[in-house]
C-alpha cells in the first residue's frame, strides 16, 4: 500500500496505519514522509519501534503505545520516501533515521523523460526539443539566483510540456514552444522562467 503523507496527518493516523500493517503483514510506502510535522514524526519513531522490536524478540504480539496487545504479522515492513530540499519539508529525528536503512537513488535521465513526454505530447522533432529544454533548465538553475520558490526540477518540467501539450492539441500548426522576454506576446503563460507562447501567426509543424 501507499500512503500519501501531509501535514495534516497527525499521530493517531499515522499509528492506525502501523496497526493495521503489523496486524495483516502487509508492507506499506510512505511517500513523502517528511511532509509530517515534527511532533508528529517523534511519536511515529516510538510507535514503529515497538513493531520492530517484537518482530526481533520473535513474539505473536505486539504492545502498541496507547493499545492493548495487538497480534503481529511478521512479514510486515515499511518504507519511506522523501524530497529533503523541498520548501516545507521536516528533518527526520535520529531516533526516526535509525529505523530505517537509507538507500539512494540515481538522478533520473531529464532529457529522455522529456523526449517520451513531448512524443506523448503529438511533437515530431521530441529529441531534438529534449535536448534544447534539459540545456535551458540546467542553465537556469545554474545562472539565476538562488531562490526557495525557484524549482528546475522535473515538476516544473512536466507542467512547462503538458501545457505546450495542450496548445499543440488546440493548434496543431500554430503552436511554437520558446523562451523570450517577449512581454507583448499575446496568450503566453510563464513557468519558472519560461514563456510558453501561443503565436498567432502561421509556422510549420517545427516548434523551435
Amino acid at each position: 500500500y501507499v500512503f500519501n503523507c501531509s501535514d495534516q496527518m497527525d499521530y493517531r493516523s499515522v499509528g492506525d496505519i502501523f496497526k493495521g500493517l503489523a496486524s495483516s503483514g502487509s508492507w506499506g510506502c510512505f511517500d513523502e514522509f517528511n511532509r509530517i510535522a515534527a511532533e508528529v514524526l517523534s511519536v511515529c519513531s516510538v510507535q514503529y519501534k515497538s513493531i520492530l522490536d517484537a518482530i526481533k524478540a520473535g513474539r505473536d504480539t505486539f504492545n502498541f503505545p496507547g493499545d492493548d496487545q495487538l497480534v503481529l504479522n511478521k512479514e510486515v515492513g515499511a518504507f519511506i520516501t522523501m524530497n529533503p530540499g523541498y520548501l516545507g519539508r521536516t528533518e527526520l529525528p535520529e531516533g526516526l533515521k535509525a529505523l530505517f536503512r537509507p538507500v539512494t537513488v540515481m538522478v533520473p535521465d531529464l532529457e529522455l523523460i522529456c523526449e517520451n513526454m513531448l512524443m506523448a505530447e503529438g511533437y515530431e522533432d521530441a529529441k531534438l526539443l529534449a535536448h534544447k529544454f534539459v540545456i535551458l533548465y540546467a542553465l537556469n538553475k545554474d545562472l539565476l539566483s538562488k531562490q526557495m520558490h525557484y524549482d528546475w526540477g522535473l515538476r516544473a518540467i512536466k507542467s512547462v510540456l503538458v501545457v505546450a501539450g495542450g496548445f499543440k492539441r488546440e493548434e496543431p500548426d500554430t503552436c511554437l514552444l520558446y523562451t523570450s522576454d517577449a512581454a507583448d506576446e499575446e496568450d503566453s503563460v510563464d513557468f519558472g522562467g519560461c514563456l510558453i507562447i501561443k503565436k498567432k501567426t502561421t509556422y510549420s509543424r517545427r516548434i523551435w
